[in-house]
């Protein structure tokens, strides 16, 4: 179809309502969508990951045909489809537009191809604000100004003034801004008892044609789609936001960083994937959960520790990529310079936890934020592993991962690499914590309470090595100096064999004998 204007639909924005979607005239213009191999090799993607946003593309673009949009759609097995520049230039080039309508994009280097392109072929780019999200690039902006440090729980105490979520004569309901003191709790040693079934969605043909290219292109890449059952349309995702606020959300808040071995989901909502390929809007997932607590549906305290995963953390990395990047994901504030062990790609280890947290990232694409952040993320941070490769990983593997809010949450919150910004003070622990939080220690080797010796758990010997290296900068820091002191407990002689274990420990699993900087 010859055209003035394309409509450019890229594949983490399936709204329906989207602002690009709204400025397109179905007799005059031409919607663009665009499958990318180079989206499955430039990081080696997960081939859930790929089947996921493959299929929901491929329902959305038969959706916009159905409504009577005009179409061009680049399939993943044409030759132009090799890269995104490729396929856009093709697009550009047989439809002689010289004006492209977008939402702006997600990621960085996206919104970077696209303008070098238009650039190049003269075409006039006109982008629209995404309305998908709560608080805008400029309106984070705004609140940012010119703030020192820029800290999530007053974003978020921010966003809930603003938009009216869970306040009441102009306080927060219930009295408190966030209800910690009762969620976060380990299940104990009963373990969590019977768990609601989470509701899949039998691949139609549509999906089952994504799948079946991502296994016949990608076939090394890791993972399986053979258990695949995400939510891949506007329809199927309205349905896991129903199942989750009627069976999960209650005891959400309590167990929301609990951890339990051959239990995947447990309480949370699996929704990150369908909101963030905009299947489901932030606003209508806050609205539920809320009217949830109102009906007496669900308590306060899971209501409240639910909504601050979307008003707060999302839209807050949000925002920080966009104020931060490019060099974000280029930041190493600690140093960190050693390889990803290999068995974050096979899943074997000796180490319990870490083989049950990766070996389920493997087989579904999926894991939950303490699982993510207090066992693989962890320890990657006390191991000293270069962030790159593992927000390299975590871009990778898992099927809800896009940069804008995957890179803030590993360069920054996860490995501290932002040296700030994200976090205060980097989440360093010892394998107690994990302990503490799950039953994964109870059938491992490795005893949390030692750091060194045959039964010494890796994650206790790194995190007193981590502290030891990291001592100068973070010994009068003002939110972790108490961390840091415990190291007055160890004497001399304690500090050299904890030192030397965790030197032996990197050569055993990297082949590096030292990995980050005092």
């Amino acid at each position: 179809m010859k055209t003035d204007t394309l409509v450019l639909i890229l594949g983490d924005q399936l709204d329906r309502h989207s602002s690009a979607l709204a400025a397109c005239d179905k007799q005059h213009d031409l919607v663009v969508m665009i499958e990318s191999r180079e989206e499955s090799t430039r990081v080696w993607s997960h081939k859930a990951r790929t089947g996921l946003f493959l299929a929901a593309m491929r329902q959305h673009r038969d959706w916009l045909i159905d409504q009577g949009f005009e179409v061009a759609y680049i399939g993943i097995d044409q030759p132009e489809a090799e890269s995104f520049d490729t396929a856009l230039r093709s697009v550009v080039k047989k439809s002689g537009a010289n004006r492209l309508v977008m939402t702006e994009a997600g990621e960085f280097g996206v919104e970077q191809q696209i303008t070098s392109v238009c650039g190049e072929l003269g075409v006039i780019v006109e982008t629209r604000p995404d309305t998908h999200f709560i608080c805008s690039r400029s309106e984070f902006a705004d609140w940012a100004g010119s703030r020192k440090t820029m800290v999530m729980e007053h974003f978020y105490r921010h966003m809930r003034k603003t938009h009216d979520v869970l306040m009441v004569d102009g306080g927060p309901a219930g009295g408190e801004w966030n209800f910690d003191k009762l969620n976060r709790k380990p299940f104990g040693r009963e373990g969590p008892g019977m768990l609601p079934r989470i509701p899949g969605f039998e691949p139609d043909d549509t999906t089952q044609g994504a799948l079946d290219d991502v296994q016949r292109l990608f076939p090394d890449n890791p993972g399986s789609v053979s258990a695949f059952s995400w939510p891949v349309t506007r329809e199927q995702a309205l349905a896991s936001l129903d199942d989750f606020i009627a069976q999960r959300l209650p005891a959400f808040g309590p167990f929301q960083d609990a951890m339990w071995t051959g239990e995947h989901t447990l309480h949370h909502s699996l929704l990150s994937a369908a909101m963030n390929l905009k299947l489901l809007n932030p606003r209508e997932v806050i609205d539920a959960a809320v009217a949830a607590a109102d009906e007496g549906h669900a308590p306060l305290q899971s209501v409240e520790g639910f909504v601050r995963q979307i008003l707060g953390w999302r839209e807050f990395v949000r925002g920080v990529y966009w104020k931060e990047m490019p060099d974000l994901v280029e930041r190493n504030e600690l140093e960190a310079t050693g390889p990803l062990p290999d068995f974050y790609w096979t899943g074997e280890t000796d180490m319990a936890c870490l083989r049950h947290a990766i070996g389920q990232t493997l087989e579904l694409g999926y894991a939950h934020h303490i699982q993510r952040l207090m066992v693989t993320g962890l320890f990657s941070l006390l191991l000293g592993v270069r962030p790159q490769a593992v927000h390299e990983w975590y871009l990778a593997v898992y099927v809800d991962a896009v940069e804008w809010v995957e890179a803030p949450n590993t360069i920054g919150m996860s490995q501290f690499a932002d040296g700030g910004i994200l976090g205060s003070k980097p989440y360093a622990a010892s394998g107690r914590y994990i302990q503490r939080m799950s039953n994964y220690c109870s059938e491992c080797q490795y005893a949390p309470d030692k750091a060194t010796g045959t039964q010494a758990c890796p994650f206790t010997t790194l995190y007193w090595d981590f502290l030891m290296r990291h001592e100068k900068r973070f010994a009068r820091h003002p939110r972790a100096a108490m961390q840091w002191r415990s190291l007055n407990r160890l004497d001399k002689s304690e500090r050299t064999a904890i030192k030397r274990a965790a030197t032996q420990l990197r050569k055993r699993l990297t082949g590096e004998s030292a990995s980050g900087k005092a």
